[in-house]
């Protein structure tokens, strides 16, 4: 995912965060914030010292990141979200992350309709 596409500054992350706008299952944490005439939507992603060594969380953040690319189509893009991995989010297959957090997704109403399969 282009550059363009992350939130990577502490400021816009609490930004973010002070909406209290969040959504979340046993796997991950979905926090938004409506950014209208932005041109595409912008994702940033923590995972915590909970979920094992640097290795594990870079393992969870890749799996996100190809989730979040394979759904890219379907995602508002007038939104700013972050996604929080939970400790349960380690060791889950590229399956069972892309259907958890699709499911998160729809919950937080961040994907079209035509997404629902």
């Amino acid at each position: 995912m282009r550059k363009s596409y992350r939130i990577k500054k502490e400021s816009e992350f609490q930004r973010v965060f002070e909406t209290h706008n969040s959504v979340a299952n046993h796997k991950f944490v979905v926090y938004q914030m409506e950014k209208p005439g932005q041109k595409h939507f912008r994702v940033g992603i923590s995972v915590g010292k909970k979920i094992g060594n640097a290795v594990h969380r870079n393992w969870v953040k890749r799996r996100i990141r190809q989730t979040l690319l394979e759904v890219k189509p379907q995602l508002r893009s007038d939104v700013d979200f972050l996604v929080i991995a939970r400790s349960a989010a380690d060791g889950l297959s590229m399956a069972e992350t892309k259907k958890n957090l699709v499911h998160v997704l729809n919950r937080a109403h961040l994907l079209d309709e035509k997404s629902e399969d």
